[in-house]
């Protein structure tokens, strides 16, 4: 497999740390509301990517968490006059639900900031002894100066930024680029730490779950492309500082989502929730929609893409629904499996997760099938290949699609429509076919 990695900016063989296992970690939602639609594009593209691994035999240990510290969720506390607990626990709740409507395998772990705080007071702790931080009153700042590759990774030049840095100056730091590891606060909910009480800073709170759930390096870090500065630069800083490594090997993000060609924005009023999404379009158009464009390129949301995704998955779905019905009816077994089709489809999807390449090839086994259906005698033995490479393929793509089974009674209305249909009774034939439809059979 080839993974574009964003620390080298360039297309790597994958080599895990372990043999045929792979540690990944993919930052989670700050819970203070429903997830979006672009919150549902990083799910889907790490769980593909986690189920391309499995097809392949590896064992995937892939992480994800829940920020459930905020400013964000603190002041929609206080504006619901509840615990700040009672917000996060309806979102955590909100977003998970998303995610397993998605058709998603289960995470091995979701962490949360709040369950983790021992572990990152004391990791804030180790930074401020060994010079990397510094502490002034309550506050305490991770030193930028003192990791020499910071920027690198983001590709960002530090002249322009401390330039921009300066707008916003705060007189506590010592350079405008320095960052919060730990707020002091009398706002809200807050620990007691060797600084004064307070929260941790949201830096600071991925590097201190990975390490907790990992230890000091993992494979894979995902998540969107717009945390590549400064949330994944800042991790990245604290990982040199005390570990001397970038904290993964491979750094994936996903580009972001457009709706109806414009960013989507809350001052543009385009928001769309996931779960509103997902109820009207389905799990398997929603992930079909999401994986037609390469996971770095951006994706746009609009009727006219959602029809053509709508096309597409039908031109997939109806050939096996004719090979699984029509396989019952003739009284024969499917069963086989094109094996060089599924090689193809993960070839082409090992290159850097190209799911436009893996569409091609998805396409190119639907029109053998197609073929094979057509045929006067029909050699059940390859349809039953076809169909049995469709389904291994759509699985890598968490695209449900249950063999259908007839009942006898579904086959004696088969049998009643062509006999309709051979006698030429055109208004007995419609009644039947329109029972059919009503099933979904047709």
């Amino acid at each position: 497999m080839r993974l574009y990695n964003t620390l080298s900016g360039k297309i790597e063989e994958f080599q895990p740390i372990k043999p045929n296992e792979v540690s990944m970690y993919v930052c989670g939602p700050t819970v203070y509301n429903h997830a979006h639609i672009g919150n549902a594009r990083p799910i889907i593209v790490f769980d593909t990517l986690r189920r391309l691994f499995e097809a392949q035999g590896y064992t995937v240990k892939y992480v994800s968490n829940y920020t459930d510290v905020d400013d964000k969720i603190i002041k929609k506390a206080h504006e619901e006059n509840v615990p700040e607990g009672v917000i996060s626990a309806r979102y955590i709740e909100a977003y998970q639900k998303v995610r397993e409507s998605l058709n998603t395998e289960t995470l091995y772990a979701t962490p949360r900031v709040t369950e983790t705080m021992d572990e990152i007071i004391h990791f804030i702790d180790e930074l401020v002894s060994t010079g990397h931080a510094y502490a002034v009153g309550g506050d305490v700042y991770f030193r930028v100066s003192s990791v020499p590759s910071y920027g690198t990774f983001s590709k960002q030049n530090l002249e322009d930024l401390q330039v921009g840095a300066r707008i916003e100056e705060n007189a506590k730091k010592e350079n405008p680029l320095d960052f919060a590891l730990w707020k002091e606060t009398d706002m809200g909910i807050k620990w007691q730490s060797p600084w004064g009480e307070g929260r941790p800073g949201w830096h600071t709170e991925c590097v201190v779950m990975i390490h907790k759930e990992f230890g000091d390096q993992i494979d894979i870090h995902g998540g969107g492309m717009d945390l590549r500065f400064p949330h994944h630069e800042n991790e990245v800083a604290q990982s040199q500082a005390l570990f001397h490594n970038s904290i993964a090997r491979y750094w994936l993000h996903n580009a972001m989502i457009n709706i109806n060609g414009e960013k989507m924005s809350k001052s543009l009023g385009n928001v769309s929730w996931a779960k509103d999404v997902i109820e009207k379009l389905g799990a398997d158009l929603v992930r079909w929609l999401m994986l037609s464009v390469h996971y770095r390129g951006e994706l746009n949301f609009s009727d006219e893409t959602i029809e053509t995704a709508r096309k597409e998955l039908d031109k997939v779905r109806m050939p096996m629904k004719q090979a699984y019905i029509k396989s019952q009816l003739a009284g024969a077994e499917l069963s086989g499996l094109d094996e060089e089709a599924v090689r193809r489809f993960i070839d082409a999807m090992n290159d850097d997760l190209n799911t436009p390449n893996g569409y091609a090839e998805i396409f190119e086994t639907v029109k053998k099938l197609n073929q094979a259906l057509r045929q006067r005698e029909i050699q059940w033995d390859q349809v039953g290949a076809q169909a049995a490479a469709l389904e291994a393929m759509l699985q890598i793509l968490g695209i449900r699609l249950p063999r259908v089974e007839l009942s006898e009674d579904d086959k004696q209305i088969f049998a009643q429509w062509n006999a309709a249909k051979a006698e030429k009774d055109f208004a007995a034939a419609d009644a039947k076919r329109a029972i059919l439809i009503e099933r979904g059979l047709m």
